[in-house]
């Protein structure tokens, strides 16, 4: 395996030294952009139970701990590495008892049915090797009218970001509409769809009734 080729390996599951830098370079530069992007489509009560879903280097659970100040999250990883780096993010926030961090897989969530109000997941789901297991899973998870956010840096029509595909094995990208069609078929409703083209972003907000 070619370095670049090694290196890029390390967005799918960090590991080593290299999986370290990467797990703590997704907490800043565009990957702040994207998320506070797409947080910008939901609203919070600031009571909920939250989970992050490939929680990475846990941005995403301190800025949800920001936004629920009321309330708990739980992230889950299936990295060693990233669990390791989510929990030193967070680290105040989980000796107060409002956050968790796990290790465990997205098709098997080990959570007990109907434990959150909001499930998030930031630039992962490409990795995830069986959708429609996976968005089953957090329907089960979700109260109901909870609600499930994807936010990815490619919407799939963008052939500049294709190049991806080539770079890390075992990527995918999802087009709004290959996403729509399993959201929908997990028994999600109310599919809100944020597609922006020309920045080649795309956000899906998903209720379950």
């Amino acid at each position: 395996m070619g370095f670049m080729k090694k290196v890029f390996a390390n967005t799918r599951k960090p590991q080593g030294f290299i999986g370290k830098m990467m797990a703590k370079g997704m907490n800043g530069g565009d990957h702040k952009r994207l998320a506070n992007w797409g947080f910008s489509h939901v609203t919070f009560r600031g009571d909920e139970q939250a989970a992050d879903l490939g929680c990475g280097g846990g941005a995403n659970v301190m800025r949800l701990l920001q936004k629920i100040p009321n309330g708990t999250v739980k992230g889950l990883d299936y990295s060693e590495v990233s669990v390791a780096i989510s929990r030193e993010t967070n680290e105040a926030e989980i000796a107060k008892g409002r956050c968790e961090i796990l290790q465990g897989n997205v098709m098997d969530l080990p959570f007990a049915d109907e434990s959150f109000d909001v499930v998030t997941a930031f630039e992962t789901i490409y990795f995830w090797p069986d959708l429609n297991k996976s968005f089953s899973e957090v329907f089960r998870t979700l109260k109901s009218g909870g609600f499930f956010m994807i936010t990815n840096e490619s919407d799939g029509k963008n052939e500049k970001s294709l190049k991806w595909l080539d770079m890390i094995d075992g990527m995918r990208i999802y087009t709004a509409d290959d996403l729509q069609k399993v959201l929908a078929d997990a028994g999600f409703t109310d599919i809100e769809i944020y597609d922006e083209v020309e920045k080649d972003r795309l956000c899906v907000v998903a209720q379950k009734a």
